[in-house]
């Protein structure tokens, strides 16, 4: 399985008032991963999308677990990886540590979608492209990127 490693730093914005990070934070982060991740495995997402003719990777779960609290300067380094494949459908897991310490981990299932061809602003699940599974599905750890917890596609 392909693994990506990437930093997040906690800022003060992506905290609650208890100096918490706030929870909705982290399916953000999720997100920002995901991204990395296929960029990571040679796959960036604009051009992937534009090429295969999809439009995106909508999330149709999440789920998450929290551990234990991370704060304002935290550095966390996450760990993203598909985990299991369907025929139009991924899931990918995250896993959150502080130093090495799993403060959070979490899924995210996916959908590799294209628009519908006889309904006007609906999608449609389509079958994933052997090459894409071929290349988050390898025997290779990533290395670390990192991101402030702001940064965006």
């Amino acid at each position: 399985m392909f693994v990506h490693r990437r930093r997040i730093l906690v800022e003060f914005a992506d905290c609650d008032p208890a100096n918490i990070a706030f929870f909705a934070n982290y399916f953000r982060w999720f997100d920002d991963c995901t991204t990395a991740l296929f960029l990571a495995a040679g796959l960036p997402i604009r051009e992937l999308f534009r090429s295969h003719g999809v439009v995106g990777i909508p999330v149709v779960d999440a789920k998450a677990r929290f551990i234990a609290p991370s704060s304002q300067g935290d550095e966390l380094e996450v760990e993203s990886a598909v985990i299991k494949w369907g025929k139009s459908s991924f899931v990918v897991a995250h896993k959150f540590f502080r130093g090495n310490e799993l403060t959070m981990e979490g899924q995210e299932t996916r959908v590799w979608a294209a628009a519908h061809p006889t309904e006007s602003g609906r999608l449609k699940a389509v079958p994933l492209p052997k090459g894409v599974v071929e290349k988050l599905s390898g025997n290779r750890t990533e290395k670390k990127s990192s991101g402030k917890s702001g940064a965006r596609r």
